[in-house]
């Protein structure tokens, strides 16, 4: 029963929030300002919020029958706990509200301890936890919002919660942020073509083709490191942040296919593809939170 609601809560994918926080934290304290206690509360915030959208979007591709249609690979189609019965829809919206509890009480906590300027960051976190599923996902701004509520936000939140001010560190970490988890959303939804758009879902793959979201996901891909070389350029990032390009290589394999793909010979996204574009997400964020953590 452990493992279900684990499965529900898609536990191996919560390792990005953890290094949304530290990469937010330590952004923070390159530009002055370092709370432990609070960045301890903002990862178990963010965490919850993550569970929660997560199970959200489990129990709604079962009910719409997306699920009963993908493939599940280790990062795409579901985790198929639903399905096979070993859980309840249920128990499933309970594991999200529990999550959504959670998460907005700690927000509502650090809306009261640093003020109004966060409540935005709040506000649209909460609308992608709440309305990804049902409605972000039937729009076109899956990918968007889910580049902000798992990229942008969580950065720019944790560094803000930390004294009530964002500095120009903090605003550059949180823009590679965004491309990455973008990337991450948009290759991953690749496998499930079919079922989603039986499902009603309307997302980038199904509204540009595979082609134009293999030149979306390129595209992303290339401004991951231009956006981090060029804050460094400027002087909102020092210059150790370079080393978070390193990671870029990793997105030989994915990078592979999607030159097959724009050129019309590109089959099923390969499973080391979609694989090596979560480690280059996690590696970046992570070689990024260590880098600034070093330099303050």
């Amino acid at each position: 029963m452990l493992r279900a609601y684990a499965d529900v809560a898609r536990a191996p994918f919560l390792l990005l929030p953890v290094v949304l926080v530290a990469v937010g934290a330590a952004a923070s304290a390159v530009d002055g300002s370092f709370d432990l206690p609070r960045t301890l509360f903002a990862l178990v915030g963010l965490v919850a919020m993550h569970v929660a959208v997560n199970a959200f979007n489990e129990v709604s591709d079962f009910d719409r029958g997306i699920d009963l249609e993908t493939e599940a690979t280790p990062f795409s189609g579901g985790s198929k706990t639903l399905p096979e019965g070993r859980l309840s829809p249920a128990a499933g919206r309970a594991v999200a509200l529990a999550g959504t509890a959670v998460g907005t009480g700690i927000g509502i906590w650090f809306l009261l301890l640093v003020g109004w300027k966060l409540l935005p960051i709040l506000f649209l976190g909460a609308l992608a936890t709440l309305t990804y599923s049902d409605l972000l996902a039937r729009a076109y701004v899956g990918e968007l919002f889910a580049g902000l509520g798992l990229g942008t936000l969580p950065v720019l939140g944790t560094a803000l919660v930390q004294d009530g001010d964002l500095g120009p560190a903090a605003w550059a970490a949180s823009v590679p942020a965004f491309f990455m988890t973008f990337n991450l959303l948009l290759l991953n939804e690749l496998p499930d073509e079919a079922a989603d758009r039986r499902g009603g879902r309307r997302n980038l793959v199904l509204g540009l083709g595979r082609r134009g979201a293999a030149f979306l996901y390129l595209s992303a891909g290339v401004l991951t490191p231009a956006s981090i070389a060029l804050a460094v350029a400027a002087g909102w990032l020092p210059p150790p942040a370079l080393w978070a390009i390193a990671p870029s290589l990793l997105l030989a394999k994915p990078a592979s296919w999607v030159v097959a793909t724009l050129r019309g010979t590109g089959g099923p996204v390969p499973i080391p593809a979609m694989g090596a574009n979560v480690i280059w997400n996690l590696t970046t964020n992570a070689v990024l939170a260590v880098s600034l953590a070093l330099t303050a």
